[in-house]
């Protein structure tokens, strides 16, 4: 998650306040919706409803609102959930990050590795598009969404527009995925008797985009489904600094015109929070009425991470995006779903 425009202490407090109440609301309004027999019924939990509010708000009424709630959505979209993230942590004990083992770390690095590649061979070679918006699609198809665009723009020295475009292209069919993984548990399920919620759950994690996507999804479909998807996600975004290394080193090499000054990485430190505190967990030092108050915070922060996202999805910025980008994201989406189903399908077999 990208960091806001200025730091907290040169910004203050007071700024953050009406975006942070804001995204509070979607998420309280959302939560007691999802409590409703009938909203229950759609099989929609409530951070799916909560990012569906905020596209709904983003694109009506948050346009007027955007000045002054900018600030706070902005912090709700990047600091809140990557503390929801730490504190899902509680959730978990070091058992269950055994269990996505060897198997999941391999099956992440061969769905990153094949979608990037298979981005640069299609945008490039096939849909003739400029390389830069190539690789930050590439890179959020295949690691973390807008985080990992974020993160690759300074290293590919990629303008503006670019990084827009490719965050609005990852973020919609990340979000379109939302529904459709749940869709494809109550189908799979039936027909594949060995399919297990835990091995769903790693294929959530290995093949959606968005870290608050892959929670969403994954507990939409259960509570083993949303812990390892969420286990196999960490470890993928992890693989962010080492991918951001290589592919800084062939930018250096192959486009020296575009050297200039180095851009540090930046390690996504809140994934290693999050397994030092399932770690922490593990031990069974607090009591399970103080960790059933921590998940109820968590749930919370959590679905204001979504209504904030949902609130910074603009519909327009696809318009302007024009059809090749659409198409690239497309067909990478269509790549996840179905060849990251067919890598976790071969990685399990072999490994298990």
């Amino acid at each position: 998650m990208a960091e806001i425009s200025l730091p907290l202490k040169k910004r203050g407090v007071a700024p953050l306040i009406p975006g942070v109440l804001l995204t509070a609301s979607v998420a309280l309004c959302t939560a007691w919706l999802s409590t409703l027999s009938v909203v229950a019924s759609w099989g929609l939990g409530a951070l799916t409803l909560a990012i569906v509010g905020g596209i709904l708000l983003g694109n009506t009424v948050y346009g007027r609102l955007h000045i002054h709630c900018d600030a706070g959505v902005q912090f709700a979209k990047q600091k809140l959930l990557r503390i929801g993230i730490v504190l899902f942590g509680f959730r978990l004990t070091f058992q269950q990050v055994l269990d996505v083992g060897i198997s999941g770390v391999v099956t992440d690095v061969l769905t990153l590795s094949s979608t990037f590649l298979l981005a640069c061979w299609l945008g490039i070679r096939w849909l003739k598009m400029d390389a830069r918006t190539v690789w930050l699609i590439g890179a959020g198809s295949s690691i973390c969404g807008a985080a990992a665009v974020l993160a690759t723009g300074p290293v590919v020295k990629a303008e503006a527009a670019k990084i827009a475009v490719a965050v609005a292209t990852v973020v919609l069919f990340g979000t379109a995925a939302i529904f459709l993984y749940p869709l494809i548990w109550h189908l799979a399920a039936p027909l594949l008797p060995g399919l297990t919620l835990h091995a769903f759950g790693i294929y959530t994690g290995s093949t959606l985009h968005e870290v608050a996507q892959v929670v969403a999804a994954g507990h939409a479909v259960g509570a083993e489904a949303e812990n390892a998807a969420v286990i196999a996600k960490m470890l993928r975004v992890m693989m962010l600094a080492p991918f951001l290394m290589g592919l800084g080193e062939y930018v250096r090499r192959c486009m020296p015109q575009t050297t200039g000054i180095k851009t540090p990485v930046t390690f996504p430190w809140f994934a290693l929070a999050f397994i030092a505190v399932a770690l922490f967990n593990s031990l069974h030092l607090v009591p399970a009425h103080a960790i059933a108050v921590i998940n109820q915070i968590d749930n919370v922060l959590l679905a204001m991470a979504m209504a904030a996202l949902g609130l910074t999805t603009y519909l327009s910025q696809l318009k302007q995006a024009g059809l090749r980008p659409l198409l690239l994201g497309l067909l990478l989406f269509i790549w996840l779903v179905i060849g990251g189903g067919a890598i976790n399908f071969c990685v399990g077999a072999l490994v298990n």
